[in-house]
């Protein structure tokens, strides 16, 4: 079970990439995180992983009632093309902390698969990314905002709002939505949203697309382009 702190509570994360990483013996695939509970997650490494070198790592979080492989489905393709890992991690409920009233527990589990696959891959820490779909998009812009040192990315897929409690460097941001989405419709959610990040001063990429609440393969292709610069 991860211990939660006051830094969880406020939706701060203290893992960081292992300043010498042994280099990744695990096969290529999708490997359980195997942290001891019912919802857990998973992390992806690529076949054309080089073994030796920092890789790229984003962390994709899923929708409300959604479970890890829907997040590993959507990013699995660009993340075997470019040689990424991905640790997408569950919810400790039906979807995140603080939509359901505050940050604490699933900052912390986050937190401890961090560490976990910052202790077994060699991460590069100028490309980690974070990275999410509706409830998910919201948890990461604002969970990515609080951790501006350890996320250089927000890549969020129709996002419904941010709850930040506080904003720290300056991470690029990514931001899609359809503009027939009914289940967060994108004018009182990515139309408010990115006006006021940009008014914050934030580096943000903004793509409405026509369609409804899903997230388009190209857009996953854009965002991960401005990821990988």
């Amino acid at each position: 079970m991860a211990s939660m702190s006051s830094a969880h509570a406020s939706g701060r994360l203290s893992a960081r990439p292992e300043r010498v990483a042994a280099p990744s013996r695990a096969a290529p695939g999708r490997h359980a995180l195997e942290l001891g509970r019912k919802r857990d997650g998973m992390v992806f490494i690529p076949a054309r992983l080089d073994p030796a070198q920092p890789a790229p790592l984003i962390v994709g979080l899923h929708g409300a009632g959604g479970i890890a492989s829907q997040m590993l489905d959507l990013l699995v393709r660009s993340a075997e093309a470019q040689g990424m890992i991905l640790l997408v991690p569950e919810s400790r409920g039906r979807t995140w902390d603080v939509i359901r009233g505050g940050y604490g527990p699933d900052v912390a589990f986050i937190d401890e698969a961090l560490k976990k696959v910052f202790q077994m891959y060699p991460v590069d820490s100028t490309r980690i990314a974070i990275s999410g779909f509706s409830d998910g998009a919201s948890y990461a812009l604002s969970v990515g905002v609080i951790n501006g040192e350890l996320f250089d990315h927000i890549l969020a897929f129709s996002p419904g709002f941010m709850a930040p409690t506080q904003m720290e460097d300056a991470p690029k941001i990514f931001i899609s939505h359809g503009v027939h989405d009914e289940v967060l419709p994108i004018g009182p959610c990515s139309r408010r949203i990115v006006p006021a990040l940009e008014k914050a001063g934030y580096d943000v990429e903004y793509r409405e697309f026509d369609g409804g609440h899903v997230v388009p393969a190209d857009m996953v292709d854009l965002a991960v382009t401005r990821f990988l610069g």
